[in-house]
């Protein structure tokens, strides 16, 4: 009797560890639908130095805890992400109501097609969207610290750092751009207004393309002709001639029928459409840091 209950006792716990050991498996929080979602352990972020498809794909909701407090994120790898190569790098900040606002905001910029658009392209590029908590100085430095973080522990190419951003995410990053010039190849500047500094753009040469309907609702288009100018007039002021400024600078201000022909009736919301336009993509993934 004595020893059929220590052979009971042995099972018993036995499978308890068993148990145990299968709760701690990680989860596949893969989604079925057109973009596969992938959620890694902290531990199994991607380095520089091994070649990790398997962890390729969009990978979401992910925190990076920063000088100013945590950064969520999401970002995309491109399939067959290899450490030994170097990719391109998009830092892409949505508007307003991408933003984070708590747990039930995360993941919200997922399916924004300003995010999803890079991952689409031909060529591979690394992309990179986080939902920042304001539009001003501290979500400006967010922005470049998770910019540094990525361009530290990824194989990115640092001469084609390229960010982007819309409505209030573009108010952040043209302040990031400003503050740090030197990590940026070209920006696009979409449905926003400028509140970073025309000077140390024109200085590092960062391109930019602005973008904005004639008649947004929210900013109106006189501002992205304000950031225009300033921009130009930075540029002229090194002695740079017309030429060279339109081979760094563009301007678009579509008016209503852009729009209209196209079914959109909101303007400011309706400037994601510039993300549909490879033209404009493309003119950004073309610039590069001497």
């Amino acid at each position: 009797m004595k020893k059929g209950v220590v052979l009971s006792a042995v099972i018993l716990i036995v499978s308890l560890l068993l148990t145990a050991c299968s709760a701690n498996q990680p989860i596949d929080n893969t989604e079925n639908n057109s973009t596969s979602v992938i959620v890694p352990a902290e531990s199994e972020v991607p380095n520089k130095t091994e070649k990790s498809p398997e962890k390729t794909s969009v990978i979401a909701e992910q925190i990076l805890n920063g000088n100013d407090g945590e950064i969520h994120y999401s970002y995309y790898l491109p399939k067959d992400y290899d450490g030994s190569k170097t990719y391109p790098l998009v830092m892409t900040m949505p508007g307003y109501g991408m933003m984070w606002f708590g747990e039930d905001s995360s993941g919200s910029n997922l399916e924004w097609y300003g995010f999803r658009v890079w991952t689409e392209l031909s060529e591979d590029v690394i992309v990179v969207s986080a939902q920042l908590t304001d539009w001003h100085e501290t979500s400006a430095r967010q922005a470049i610290e998770l910019t540094e973080y990525f361009i530290a522990n990824f194989s990115v190419d640092k001469s084609r750092v390229y960010a982007a951003g819309y409505s209030a995410g573009g108010e952040t990053m043209s302040q990031a751009v400003s503050m740090r010039p030197d990590l940026y190849a070209a920006y696009l500047h979409g449905a926003s207004q400028w509140d970073g500094i025309y000077e140390p753009i024109a200085q590092n040469d960062v391109a930019v393309y602005i973008f904005m309907a004639e008649n947004d609702e929210y900013y109106g288009s006189a501002k992205a002709r304000s950031a225009y100018e300033g921009l130009q007039r930075a540029w002229r002021e090194k002695g740079y001639t017309d030429e060279q400024i339109s081979e760094l600078l563009a301007l678009e201000i579509p008016d209503n029928e852009y729009f209209n022909s196209r079914g959109i009736y909101n303007y400011h919301g309706g400037g994601n459409i510039l993300f549909n336009d490879e033209n404009i993509l493309n003119w950004i993934l073309a610039k590069q840091k001497a």
